[in-house]
């Protein structure tokens, strides 16, 4: 069973079936913020794409990392949960050929990384790391409309995933100070 968090989140339900956490996946963004489950951030803060750590993995196995939003455009109705881009609403960023053990840097990014910027509410943006079967077997999607992450999941064979993380963000000038 996934941890806690990713159920009290949603996250677990909206974007992903149940799992058995299986690896470590440490996401930080720039001056070595790491994200923790349900942790808030100010766009401002997620600007740059973050430096994403895998731990446990098997230095010959290639992972998948999807970052979606399954929040748009509102997490009162999110209707068009997990589109790939509806215009300064939502984001996602895809690399595949992560080798095991290694970060990002060293995979392929098949959808760039864009800024998260909720338009309204408090929405929330999931990491979610799969397993390959082998390397260059994972293909972009299709669309950018109307994509979802278990679909996408099935599409390339990807089973279930291996770990998953997430964080709450909303508009700058809305945000509460700290």
């Amino acid at each position: 069973m996934a941890s806690e968090p990713l159920v009290v989140g949603r996250v677990i339900g909206d974007v992903l079936d149940s799992f058995t956490q299986s690896m470590e996946m440490c996401v930080f963004y720039s001056n070595n913020k790491q994200v923790f489950n349900s942790h808030e951030f100010f766009p401002s803060a997620v600007a740059t794409k973050p430096r994403v750590a895998i731990q446990g993995g098997e230095l010959r196995s290639f992972f998948t990392l999807i970052m979606t939003n399954p929040d748009v455009p509102k997490p009162s109705d999110p209707y068009l949960r997990e589109h790939l881009h509806c215009k300064h609403l939502h984001m996602i960023w895809i690399v595949t050929d992560i080798l095991g053990t290694i970060d990002t840097t060293f995979g392929r990014e098949i959808v760039s990384y864009e800024i998260p910027t909720p338009n309204m509410g408090i929405h929330m943006f999931v990491f979610v790391l799969f397993k390959q079967k082998q390397r260059q077997s994972v293909n972009p999607p299709s669309s950018r409309d109307q994509f979802n992450t278990r679909a996408f999941a099935t599409d390339n064979d990807l089973g279930l995933p291996v770990a998953a993380i997430y964080f709450n963000a909303q508009r700058e000038i809305a945000a509460r100070r700290r």
